[in-house]
């Protein structure tokens, strides 16, 4: 299936500052190694992740800040159906470069309320966004919304800087899940050099949740 062009223009103002920065930052994204994912061994160490963390393929997977598309290309070239979001025109246009091809769709859009109509997924990734939106339980009460039966939200997060600490810890974001989960999964990811092509000091992590029925949620 070849890409969804985006009813948004490849270029123009962005509703926030936020989202402008994201935008001016398309240019170099992918020169940090664990988002261009250039390294072969850095690909190899996300790929094997996601295989891990993704449902079995071939499944509906909607990758929200997709940004430059690395991670919705290893989804897709695993044999998933991938949907990636993203605000960033510029960000979306790297990445449908790199998914030409594939069987994905990009749409420029609010990953807090992403533009999927009444679509189901069977997987919600999302990386190092949660921290960035004013409202991280609003969010995840939506993406679980958006998840067919049985279906889970793969949430790599982190809490990390020297000067001014960003980010979510392991335990805050629990917490952010409980109520919408029957079990969750934590895997910390400090400790993979490889993942972020280099030794890391701070927390990072993955978090695997696997929520309650809407009907139970409701």
């Amino acid at each position: 299936m070849s890409l969804e062009a985006s009813a948004a223009p490849a270029t123009g103002p962005l509703p926030d500052a936020t989202a402008a920065y994201w935008q001016a930052a398309a240019a170099t994204y992918d020169d940090e190694p664990d988002h261009g994912l250039r390294d072969p061994s850095v690909r190899a160490a996300w790929a094997g992740r996601l295989r891990a963390w993704l449902p079995p393929a071939p499944s509906a997977v909607l990758d929200l800040g997709c940004g430059t598309g690395s991670l919705a290309l290893l989804a897709a070239e695993a044999g998933h159906r991938v949907t990636g979001v993203d605000r960033s025109p510029a960000m979306l246009a790297r990445a449908r470069r790199k998914l030409a091809g594939r069987s994905a769709a990009l749409v420029v859009g609010d990953a807090a309320q992403p533009p999927v109509g009444e679509r189901r997924f069977d997987a919600v990734l999302v990386r190092h966004l949660l921290w960035a939106l004013p409202d991280p339980a609003a969010a995840l009460r939506r993406w679980a919304s958006l998840l067919a039966p049985g279906g889970r939200l793969v949430l790599v997060e982190g809490r990390w800087g020297e000067s001014t600490q960003l980010g979510l810890t392991a335990a805050e974001l629990a917490a952010l899940t409980a109520p919408l989960a029957t079990r969750t999964e934590l895997i910390p990811l400090s400790d993979d050099p490889v993942l972020w092509g280099r030794e890391v000091h701070d927390e990072r992590y993955a978090l695997l949740v696997h929520p309650v029925a809407a009907a139970e949620r409701d």
